[in-house]
């Protein structure tokens, strides 16, 4: 039975920061990290103490981590960026409440003796002679250590302590990855049983030594059963320090989600119920799987059901008829047109996150050219008369002062050059819309034109579309670029308030120009004319964009969301190779476009150079991270391949920051998922001068010295499908309804044994259903109760394995 683990993190704003820079403000970032791995880092956001950050992350993780870390940094940008403090949670602290961590939390100093990482290998034996007991302690190696030198490695050694006695190993220079091989003998004293603790400290030649970590064993572990393995590194155990909220606070929203996932067979009745409620739906379904949940279901887990039902009916080839079911029931249950699709119910969420999972391609090829634009030019634009800065735009003036006039017009120019071209790249994209898109937005078209035929209701069927296209997708990309993938970084606020005003007017291109001249905006009229011009435009488009042949095939399973040749990740990244010919390491480096497909890593010198040289990607067995001071080198990864028994090669891509670092690990580790053999341990560093530097052993073909990573990645549309993950998540919802249902359905409202309210309640459900229909309700919640019924039998049998291979197994550690 496997296990899966993701993290949803969202980052949404900090308040009361210190002041950090001699103007009296601070430009604060927050980097994330999970058990030391730097897995985000959010925009900085300049001069300001109360920032706004609203950041979401998913990190799918190993089941094994064991903390999550929030640092904000002030930077700068001469000299390094200073600490301002962290907050660190516990797995513990994150799994107390099912709903996760939603609350502001104060930010604390940041203890150098408490940032400890790493694990230390050791094997224990407690050993008897003639002159009593003994305590034989085999410090093997260690890896992961912390950095405590400005070089980026650190001088390790190990304490051992028994009772009063202490011994140390020697101290290896210049490494996080100590080998010592060292056996340490110490005699029990007379006394009470004493606890083992062993200490790493980092070598100094000027001042104290700085701690790296330490372990303790109790006396009764020493004497039941001897430690022996890889142990990971606590710091000394003191309570955390609360600043009191002099350092500021964070407010986080933080949710774990974790489970086991059975093999496929025990899911399949659960999923042809799914299927059946799509492909066969009854005129009364109130008890099929999609109804329940659509009832129950509300919130932030709306969306996350949502995008798991999506995947799931991707899949299976059905994604048409499920968007087709659920878009049918919510507008069949609308009287008002002009509430259909306002609100976020399942059907809303649904449709949303389809077109991100299968349009986000298109999405890029419609849109990244402005948005690029928008950003290199980074031109002042401003309608709105109480936020323009006449001093600010006085170079936009030929002569004399600036006027409101003059700013506008300029404005007006600018805003209709860009949004010349989004709209003509819309208008001209019909052919590039995926299939799929276009046949969930015909049938939707149908829809909404069967159930409101009156010509007064001319418009809602196009509203019913671009509701979705333009509100949905096309106007939240442009505001917000980062989070779909069309830039690395968020934008200033200069070029956000443009984005703004450029997302604001796709809207009201998306509303068919209903809301034109209302509301407070009154500023936007300018803007008007050009806006009611491409509306007809729009109007041509959705009509095109609608007339497609064809049906999707039900039943033909999807194995990925885009085809394996659809490039998921591109863009210029610095190539080393792992021999450079006796070049500096500035110069080793060379500067290339990459392409990343589900089939192939390929590179050239630039995107038009027609040569290019490619790497499988079935041929990947590791990407992992470089330390810094393998090239003395920020933000560098390695691709380690392998073609069937051939010697193993490793590529090294340099960065340009952190973010573009996580995104490509994690694309790489993502595209390469499905490899067999995949690396256990590799080595951070690099072998140089006949030595690898980070566990400075001397053998090229030296197991490598830390573990992979391949399980840390980060949840965006291009994540493979994994049916078995997605059907367990609606196992789990369908729980939270069962109860419900029970009474909704199967008890008898005559029987007094049951709880008044819901007798009541159960009674309502049933008043003025026909006899049939009510019948076959009854028989579809027997029948979903069941499938529940059989999902929890087999979780708790895997459990109770689980547990006995835990109790005949060696002591845990």
């Amino acid at each position: 039975m496997a296990k899966s683990s993701s993290l949803n993190v969202r980052v949404v704003e900090g308040r009361a920061l210190p002041a950090k820079d001699v103007s009296g403000s601070s430009d604060p970032y927050c980097i994330v990290k999970v058990d030391d791995e730097v897995v985000a880092r959010t925009a900085t956001v300049w001069r300001s103490l109360s920032p706004f950050w609203g950041e979401e992350y998913t990190v799918h993780l190993p089941l094994d981590f064991h903390h999550l870390a929030f640092y904000v940094l002030d930077e700068d940008t001469v000299g390094h960026d200073d600490i301002i403090g962290k907050i660190s949670l516990s797995r513990e602290a994150i799994t107390a409440d099912p709903r996760g961590i939603d609350s502001w939390i104060n930010l604390s100093r940041v203890d150098p003796d408490a940032e400890v990482q790493g694990e230390i290998c050791l094997d224990v034996q407690m050993l008897e002679d003639t002159r009593g007991r003994c305590l034989r302690c085999h410090v093997l190696q260690a890896r992961d250590l912390a950095p405590r030198d400005i070089t980026g490695t650190s001088d390790p050694f190990a304490r051992v302590f028994w009772g009063s006695q202490s011994l140390e190993t020697s101290t290896i220079k210049k490494t996080r990855f100590p080998h010592w091989d060292e056996v340490l003998e110490l005699r029990e004293m007379p006394g009470a049983p004493a606890p083992l603790r062993v200490e790493l400290w980092d070598w100094d030649m000027v001042g104290k030594n700085d701690f790296l970590g330490m372990v303790e064993f109790p006396p009764q572990v020493l004497q039941q059963n001897a430690p022996s393995g890889w142990f990971r590194l606590l710091p000394f155990p003191r309570a955390e320090e609360d600043s009191g909220g002099t350092l500021g606070a964070l407010r986080l929203k933080v949710r774990l989600s974790e489970d086991r996932i059975l093999p496929s067979g025990y899911y399949q009745p659960l999923t042809e119920l799914l299927m059946a409620s799509v492909l066969e739906p009854a005129e009364e379904d109130a008890a099929s799987p999609l109804a329940v949940l659509e009832e129950l279901t509300l919130g932030d887990c709306r969306q996350d059901l949502a995008t798991k039902l999506v995947k799931l009916f991707l899949g299976k080839g059905l994604a048409g008829p499920f968007l087709d079911y659920l878009t049918r029931r919510e507008v069949m249950r609308t009287t008002d047109p002009n509430t259909l699709f306002r609100s976020n119910s399942l059907a809303s969420k649904a449709m949303e996150q389809f077109m991100k999972l299968v349009g986000m391609p298109y999405l890029h090829e419609v849109l990244k050219p402005v948005i690029t634009r928008v950003f290199e030019e980074k031109k002042y634009m401003e309608l709105d008369p109480c936020k323009m800065d006449l001093g600010r735009t006085r170079r936009i003036s030929f002569k004399g002062t600036p006027s409101e006039e003059h700013v506008r017009d300029a404005s007006l120019g600018l805003l209709t050059g860009y949004l010349g071209p989004i709209v003509d790249a819309i208008v001209g994209s019909v052919g590039r819309c995926p299939p799929a898109m276009r046949l969930a937005f015909k049938q939707l078209h149908q829809c909404v034109e069967k159930r409101f035929p009156q010509a007064e209701h001319e418009d809602v069927k196009y509203l019913a579309i671009s509701g979705f296209l333009f509100l949905r997708f096309f106007a939240p990309a442009i505001l917000t670029p980062k989070l779909f993938d069309l830039r690395d970084q968020h934008a200033d606020p200069q070029t956000s308030r443009s984005l703004l005003l450029l997302a604001k007017a796709v809207q009201s291109i998306g509303n068919l120009g209903q809301q034109l001249g209302q509301g407070k905006e009154l500023w936007m009229a300018p803007l008007h004319p050009f806006l009611l011009q491409s509306i007809s435009r729009v109007r041509h488009f959705l009509d095109q964009l609608v007339d497609v042949d064809g049906e999707e095939e039900a039943g033909s399973p999807a194995r990925a969301l885009v085809a394996p040749s659809v490039i998921v990740r591109e863009g210029y990244l610095l190539k080393r190779k792992e021999e450079p010919a006796g070049l500096a390491t500035r110069f080793a480096f060379k500067k290339r476009y990459f392409w990343l497909s589900g089939e192939t890593l390929s590179y050239s010198k630039s995107p038009e150079w027609q040569m290019r040289s490619s790497i499988p990607v079935s041929h990947i067995r590791a990407v992992e991270r470089v330390d810094e001071g393998a090239f003395q080198l920020p933000h560098v990864m390695q691709v380690v391949t392998q073609a069937g028994a051939g010697a193993p090669h490793t590529t090294y891509l340099q960065c340009k920051n952190v973010n573009e670092l996580n995104q490509w690990l994690s694309a790489l580790r993502k595209a390469s998922a499905p490899n067999p053999d995949k690396l256990a341990a590799c080595h951070p560093g690099a072998f140089r001068s006949s030595r690898w530097t980070c566990c400075l052993r001397a053998e090229r073909s030296a197991a490598g010295c830390s573990r992979t990573h391949s399980a840390v990645t980060l949840g965006d549309w291009s994540d493979p499908l994994d049916p078995d993950a997605e059907i367990q998540m609606v196992y789990r919802q369908l729980l939270l309804g069962r109860d419900q249902l029970r009474i909704k359905f199967q008890e008898d409202p005559s029987i007094d044994s049951s709880p008044e309210a819901d007798t009541e309640k159960g009674s309502r459900a049933m008043e003025g259903a026909c006899p049939d229909a009510l019948a076959q309700q009854r028989a579809a919640a027997a029948r979903l109760l069941e499938v529940l019924a059989d999902l929890d039998r087999a979780h708790e049998e895997f459990q109770q394995r689980e547990q006995q291979k835990v109790a005949l197994g060696p002591l845990g550690h």
